[in-house]
């Protein structure tokens, strides 16, 4: 039974390509796209309005600091704001007119930086970065005026990072996205393995060729692609911590037999749901719409915690989401294996219940083999092909195919209202603490009490020893630490000061900021609290206690997501290139019909360049009610930031949609089934969207891949529309977007009519 499948592998080019190329592309992709695994040289801007020794030792020391680069000095805000919407820095530095002054009169001028949290990642390293270089800054400059009189001693928060210390991206992101792109490719590849014995081949010698026995056939089907794909999780594990030198902390036998339960569920499910519709092109699609968004839903970026009912229901119900979880538990975390044993044996269960489902479904399937006719468009006509008639043949085919519909006209429904679930909360609230109060003081009560009222935090715990609280993190219960020694509030009131130690878990980027966020700011309003007791009752003390100890203010300004709202960040922009994708797939894949319903004749009458206009018309006629969804009407019912540029939009969206049908026409020109479209382009959506610039910065990309990626509509598509749509930019901050996508589109349009040429002319 498996040797009958290897054969069909080897001979089909398409499932070929599939189950190895995909992969090893993707994660060629990938390991490219994250090869500098920290960020650095981040452009910023700096506003000096002083230029004055003082504000001179700022600029140095901003120009010094790792994570960023002094791309720009601006002569006035204005400027600066400019190049933060135009894409020229991700941040700003505003220093003030009279800075020197100020500091040396004990007036506390502010400092203030400005930076994009649209762009949710660069933005935040680079806000991080610029904090770092100008509180050094100010350490360094000559001690101010310093108040005689007894000042309570600080509370200090000591960090103490566990589990990713130096912040790598490719321990944080990578370790998730490989395995992530693999189970789309596991399941459509299990989906095109079955949904092809209804179509192109024989159901009926499936079945005989297993003696009868659905339970062998299906065994038989899916075990070489279980051998394959064992290979691929092998090789993505390699480039982790092979490649990328990350070092794997737990049980490695847990996560090798949690792959393997990972990839058996994938097959499963992509057996299933052919099974269950007995139409390969539909079938595929219905794999697509499970498996594209599992990212989101297994709590990476977003963890689950933040997540509602429905987002939480769902991601139980998939595989990867549990996979996901062991993962960075033993390979990250490292916990002892005892503590993955929920996730392991949800995945297990869900491993066993789909295949259960899959043969119970093929039983049913095996007493009534019945072979389920492909849908054959009605080729277009011939004689002399105009605009006018190539619009309306492309419009009615699109309508009448129910693979090209589901995918340019539906499909965006579809995710419009599934891919933002996981992200509808926006801010992680109450993420689960634990406080070791060894001092039990009113200091140490304030303490706990200010941590348990920030909307960030909720005290879920207070064990009596930190060993107790690192047991409790282990197992999931508690995502920071916070230690307050004995003798805490005797060394404040002595003015020595105490120190706090904080252990935050930094698996998970995002719950660790927000994590740390909290602790230090309810610390530090504990610490405000303090000395204001014993100010004068005009401040005088407390303000002069803050001069002599911080001579310089620094406001963090978030810009066009102010609130930090992760759904505001990513959903904007993965909805531009779901558009993409979904309408590149269904251009295609009536490239791919047209062949099967007429082969190379009716393939010739979509290469003339009236033809390929016209049809690229019907397209953009056909994507607009999505585009307008995405980009008008959604953002404005979930809540995102949204501008009124309805000009802007539009005409970012006639050359973005253009350039992607007329792209999809010319890959459509060479395929000659429907499915294949789907087959080699819906697993290379994630690695696309970590080439745009949005959620990976531009400048850590290396230059070879960065200009590379330029030659998909996406890349310009989705910074432009961004910007506009949710940084207020003017067509004139984007111009060189737009100026790329009509370029795209006039050289896919060339291409498309080559393309078909080439493609008849090789067939005959």
């Amino acid at each position: 039974m498996a040797v009958r499948e290897v054969t069909w592998i080897w001979r089909d080019k398409v499932a070929l390509l599939l189950v190895v190329g995909i992969p090893l592309l993707a994660f060629a992709l990938l390991a490219a796209t994250f090869s500098n695994a920290v960020i650095r040289n981040l452009h910023v801007d700096v506003v000096d309005q002083d230029r004055s020794k003082t504000s001179l030792t700022f600029v140095h020391a901003i120009s010094a600091a790792p994570g960023v680069d002094v791309d720009r000095r601006s002569d006035d805000l204005n400027d600066a704001m400019h190049a933060v919407r135009s894409g020229k820095a991700i941040a700003a530095v505003y220093i003030p007119t009279d800075l020197e002054r100020d500091i040396q009169s004990g007036r506390r001028p502010q400092i203030v930086i400005f930076f994009n949290k649209q762009f949710f990642t660069p933005g935040n390293v680079a806000s991080g970065a610029l904090q770092g270089a100008v509180a050094a800054a100010v350490a360094d400059l000559p001690p101010g005026r310093r108040p005689t009189s007894f000042q309570l001693g600080p509370l200090i928060v000591e960090q103490y990072v566990l589990t990713n210390p130096a912040f790598n991206y490719a321990q944080f992101l990578l370790r998730a996205i490989l395995p992530t792109v693999l189970h789309v490719v596991i399941a459509i590849a299990a989906g095109y393995a079955v949904g092809s014995e209804f179509g192109t081949r024989d159901i009926g010698d499936w079945l005989e060729t297993a003696g009868g026995s659905s339970l062998t056939a299906l065994v038989g089907k899916l075990l070489p692609y279980f051998i394959i794909f064992q290979l691929m999780m092998v090789i993505g594990l390699g480039i982790i911590h092979g490649l990328f030198e990350i070092p794997f902390r737990g049980n490695a036998a847990l996560v090798g037999v949690s792959a393997s339960l990972l990839i058996i569920a994938y097959l499963s499910i992509g057996a299933l749901l052919q099974l269950l519709v007995r139409n390969l092109a539909f079938g595929l699609s219905l794999t697509g719409i499970v498996c594209s968004p599992a990212f989101g839903y297994a709590g990476v970026g977003f963890p689950v915690l933040a997540m509602g009912a429905f987002a939480r229901g769902w991601g139980a119900l998939l595989p990867l989401r549990w996979y996901i979880q062991i993962l960075f538990d033993q390979a990250a975390r490292g916990v002892p294996a005892q503590d993955s044993v929920t996730p392991f044996m949800m995945l297990g269960g869900l491993a066993i219940a789909y295949f259960g489902l899959a043969w119970i479904r093929l039983r049913s399937v095996s007493r009534r083999p019945v072979r389920i006719p492909v849908d054959r468009p009605v080729p277009p006509g011939r004689g002399r092909i105009s605009v006018v008639r190539a619009f309306t043949d492309e419009y009615g085919r699109v309508l009448r195919d129910r693979g090209a519909f589901s995918l340019i006209v539906l499909a965006p429904l579809i995710y419009g209202l599934f891919y933002p679930q996981p992200y509808l909360g926006q801010l992680i609230k109450d993420v689960p603490v634990a406080v070791v109060d060894d001092d039990r003081s009113n200091v140490s009560l304030t303490i706990i009490q200010a941590l348990d009222a920030h909307e960030n935090l909720k005290v879920a715990l207070r064990p009596t020893t930190l060993a107790e609280a690192q047991r409790a993190w282990a197992r999931r219960e508690v995502f920071g630490i916070l230690s307050i020694p004995a003798g805490t509030e005797r060394d404040v009131l002595k003015g020595g000061g105490a120190r706090l130690p904080a252990f935050v878990d930094s698996a998970y980027f995002l719950l660790y900021n927000r994590t740390l966020q909290g602790i230090q700011e309810s610390v530090g309003a504990v610490r405000a609290d303090l000395a204001a007791r014993s100010a004068r009752p005009d401040s005088s003390l407390y303000r002069a206690a803050l001069a002599g100890s911080a001579p310089v203010e620094i406001l963090n300004q978030p810009l066009f997501n102010p609130t930090g709202g992760y759904g505001s960040y990513i959903v904007p922009a993965a909805f531009v290139l779901i558009l993409q994708q979904t309408l590149l797939m269904g251009v295609a894949t009536v490239g791919g019909a047209t062949f099967e319903g007429g082969g190379h004749a009716a393939r010739r009458n979509r290469n003339a360049l009236m033809a390929v206009i016209g049809q690229s018309l019907a397209h953009l006629l056909l994507s607009l009610p999505g585009y307008t969804l995405f980009l008008v009407v959604l953002p404005r019912v979930y809540g995102f930031s949204a501008n009124e540029h309805v000009f802007e939009i539009l005409a970012l969206a006639i050359p973005f949609i253009l350039s992607v049908s007329f792209l999809g026409q010319f890959v459509g020109s060479w395929f000659k089934r429907r499915e294949t479209a789907v087959l080699l382009f819906i697993a290379i959506s994630l690695p696309l969207f970590f080439l745009v610039g949005v959620a990976w910065p531009p400048e850590a990309i290396p230059a070879g891949l960065r200009t590379t990626s330029m030659i998909l509509p996406s890349t310009s598509g989705i910074d432009a529309l961004v910007r506009v749509n949710q940084m207020g930019a003017s067509l004139v901050d984007v111009f060189g977007d737009w100026v790329r996508l009509w370029v795209l589109a006039g050289a896919y349009a060339l291409l498309a009519v080559a393309g078909t040429r080439i493609a008849s002319a090789r067939g005959g």
